[in-house]
């Protein structure tokens, strides 16, 4: 079966990885990597190094993203990547593509499918970020898709009203922690060596522009600097460096001057992978920022994450988290609540055992 894997970010591919890596073993599938989007960017760390390490028999590439990140921009750069996947999708035939999740450029390579009758499979539909435009896009790949894997029955429920049946609708947990409780961190010191992080206890911070009320980035960015600075006088600061959004580059140069300012204490990393990242989390005290990966996968860590802004909101939440608004006061009181606990010992509404698994079966048994 000739599988066609659609890959945009570091953040995608990282949770397609328990997929491609049982799908690899598999003689009964073909499979080919689509790496476009920021893959091929080098501001964002050029992380198609990162997915031609792990050795697949045919990965194509397509760059279209303009570098500005402006609203024209965004919106040119959608258009380019459509036309760059109308061009493949003619020269190309798979008999299933995978997509994922919400990305603008995303939704541009499946929307360029839909006239070649291009058979899409969607990961994480049905999800709801009221505070990022990604909402519109995500349902937008939704309804151009046959097969629908979903994290939770309540995503399971909204694509089934998107598509008005329950037809090819399916719950499988969120593919990213497939075998997460068999995870083993890369050891602490190795850890802490490779990316120059004092021995001391840090917070896991990401940051993503709301793309729905776009110009608050300016006012929100500065609340986030004031913020970190305040919780990095007493707790060290690793951030992660925010997507290709619309204004995302207010947001690279508001940490990058905070970096100047503050050498000592604050730490940027481009692009963990996954593994990394996934180690970042579980020696991290708490997270911080409005990134899906603090709703979906901190729980599984133990962690409790403070959740800035509406970016996130409408998804469904475990009892880790602590919301609060894009406020200097609210995100230091909210760090500080966090600080106070233990770890968290509750459950995780995002994990299912064996995602990878039912979604391979889910298609042989189809075919």
């Amino acid at each position: 079966m000739r599988i066609g894997i659609l890959s945009s970010s570091r953040a995608d591919y990282g949770i397609y990885l328990p997929l491609l890596e049982k799908m690899k073993g598999d003689a009964f599938f073909s499979l080919e990597i689509i790496a476009f989007g920021t893959h091929l960017s080098k501001v964002h760390g050029y992380t198609l190094n990162e997915i031609q390490k792990d050795g697949y028999d045919c990965i194509h590439t397509l760059s279209s993203l303009i570098s500005n990140d402006d609203e024209q921009s965004i919106a040119s750069s959608y258009g380019l990547t459509v036309l760059k996947f109308a061009e493949f999708w003619a020269q190309h035939h798979y008999d299933l593509v995978f997509c994922l999740g919400d990305r603008f450029e995303m939704s541009a390579a499946v929307q360029a499918g839909i006239p070649f009758g291009v058979k899409f499979a969607h990961i994480h539909g049905g999800e709801t970020t009221l505070g990022a435009i990604d909402n519109v896009y995500r349902h937008q790949i939704t309804l151009a898709s046959v097969l629908h894997f979903t994290a939770t029955e309540v995503f399971k429920n909204k694509v089934a009203h998107l598509i008005d049946t329950t037809e090819g609708v399916y719950t499988v947990g969120s593919l990213s922690l497939d075998n997460i409780e068999v995870f083993e961190p890369i050891n602490k010191k190795v850890f802490y060596d490779t990316f120059k992080i004092p021995n001391q206890d840090y917070a896991l911070v990401t940051f993503h522009p709301e793309t729905v009320s776009s110009k608050d980035n300016f006012k929100y960015v500065k609340a986030i600097k004031k913020a970190l600075e305040k919780t990095a006088e007493n707790l060290f600061i690793v951030i992660t460096m925010p997507n290709a959004d619309t204004l995302g580059s207010i947001y690279r140069e508001e940490i990058l001057q905070l970096k100047k300012e503050h050498p000592d204490s604050i730490l940027l990393v481009e692009n963990f992978g996954k593994v990394n990242y996934f180690s970042a989390m579980h020696y991290a005290k708490i997270l911080i920022g409005n990134t899906s990966s603090g709703i979906l996968e901190a729980a599984s860590f133990g962690k409790y994450v403070v959740n800035v802004g509406d970016r996130q909101k409408g998804r469904v939440q475990s009892d880790n988290i602590l919301n609060c608004e894009f406020e200097e006061a609210g995100i230091v009181a909210a760090a500080d609540r966090a600080l106070a606990f233990e770890k968290f010992n509750g459950k995780n509404v995002y994990y299912r055992k064996g995602a990878a698994d039912t979604i391979i079966k889910t298609i042989k048994e189809l075919v």
